[in-house]
């Protein structure tokens, strides 16, 4: 075909016009339909949230609500808050008033009697010497009684509660100073080395001490001495991390004296008001044991001098506790005593006895097992309380 002939070069001209008429008319074609298909150009189209049906076309879908999650907060484990001085004194008291100890019963008793004949007197001897109050200051107690309500009789029980109380308070003796010495000189801290026999509740006191002290705003630090027990420095670290006191230890079967003083220097670095030292629960048979004690005592004071030496008694222990009294004090020389467990099955007599046996008195108390069942001992408190009031 001769493409130049002017017949056929009209026919391509015509193909080509008709071709691009077509292909203009379908592309105007799908243009218009997708118009119709798009959301108005002010609108932006919505996804639709995974759980929900899609939106119809010309409806407009809710923005899905978005829920931030909480940001954890850091963990914070809250220091105990110990129970004030007062507080815990005054509930002591009443627990002991509570308690149907021994010398509280045989007070009662004669009280309640209506005549006192010698009888009663010696009944009520043997229940003061059954309470651990001793025979000597049984005997002083019952003659000075007598010679009293001889006089007066006991028509009156208020009156005769009134002598009874008088006559106890004589002999708890209140002009013990029962201050802990918790001042440290030339700038050094106050040292309490805590000495005692196994059983008697040692470093549980020494434990409950440091939350006396925390509760008065005193900086303490502790010292885990009892090298020879395993779980005795765990036992006193909790006791510590509870009131945010530290407490410096060694590996089992260190040397007790190293460790203490170590406490010692850390406290004198730190600027600390008190360390306490926990020793070990010695028995006081074994005079090795007890030789190391005072080995204790003379490192310690390489580097600061020991304030308080208080010895830990189990005040259900009786004339066995009288025993350690005796011995500790020739070792260490022992400058006050903490009774434990002087609860509703322990005798209060003890307290005469024992402060008549080393010539220092009892300065703190335990009453049953709670964290703050440690008080200072105070006489009229005492006194009234296995009376009573």
């Amino acid at each position: 075909m001769n493409l130049f002939d002017p017949a056929n070069v009209w026919a391509i001209v015509f193909w080509v016009i008709l071709g691009l008429i077509l292909v203009t008319t379908a592309v105007a074609f799908v243009v218009a339909r997708r118009g119709r298909e798009l959301p108005p150009s002010d609108q932006t189209p919505q996804l639709p949230v995974e759980g929900e049906a899609p939106s119809t076309p010309g409806t407009t879908t809710a923005e899905p609500t978005v829920t931030a999650e909480p940001t954890a907060e850091p963990t914070i484990t809250a220091l105990d808050v110990p129970e004030s001085a007062s507080s815990r004194l005054g509930r002591l008291r009443r627990r002991l008033a509570n308690s149907n100890n021994a010398l509280a019963r045989g007070l009662a008793e004669l009280l309640s009697s209506d005549r006192i004949d010698a009888d009663t007197w010696d009944d009520f001897e043997a229940t003061l010497i059954s309470s651990d109050l001793g025979v000597g200051p049984s005997t002083e107690l019952v003659t000075t009684l007598r010679k009293e309500l001889a006089v007066d009789g006991v028509s009156d029980p208020t009156a005769a509660k009134g002598v009874l109380r008088t006559e106890l308070v004589k002999l708890v003796n209140p002009d013990h100073d029962r201050k802990l010495n918790l001042t440290g000189g030339n700038g050094l801290p106050a040292v309490v080395l805590v000495v005692g026999v196994n059983g008697t509740g040692k470093t549980t006191t020494v434990g409950k001490l440091a939350r006396v002290l925390v509760a008065e705003g005193r900086t303490v630090l502790l010292g885990a001495a009892d090298t020879f027990r395993a779980a005795a420095a765990e036992q006193l670290t909790t006791w510590g991390e509870r009131v945010g006191v530290d407490t410096i230890r060694g590996v089992e079967g260190a040397d007790p004296a190293s460790v203490a003083f170590q406490t010692v220097e850390e406290g004198v670095n730190r600027g600390v008001d008190v360390v306490i030292v926990d020793t070990a629960g010695r028995l006081h048979t074994k005079t090795g044991l007890m030789d190391e004690l005072g080995k204790v005592k003379r490192v310690i004071e390489r580097k600061a001098p020991v304030t308080e030496v208080l010895l830990v008694l189990d005040a259900t222990t009786g004339q066995n506790g009288l025993t350690q009294a005796r011995i500790f004090s020739e070792v260490v020389e022992v400058t006050g005593i903490v009774l434990t467990k002087l609860d509703g099955s322990a005798k209060g007599g003890i307290v005469v006895q024992v402060q008549r046996e080393l010539g220092v008195p009892v300065k703190l108390i335990g009453l049953g097992e709670g964290v703050d069942d440690l008080a200072p001992f105070e006489t009229e408190g005492f006194v009234a309380g296995i009376l009573g009031e």
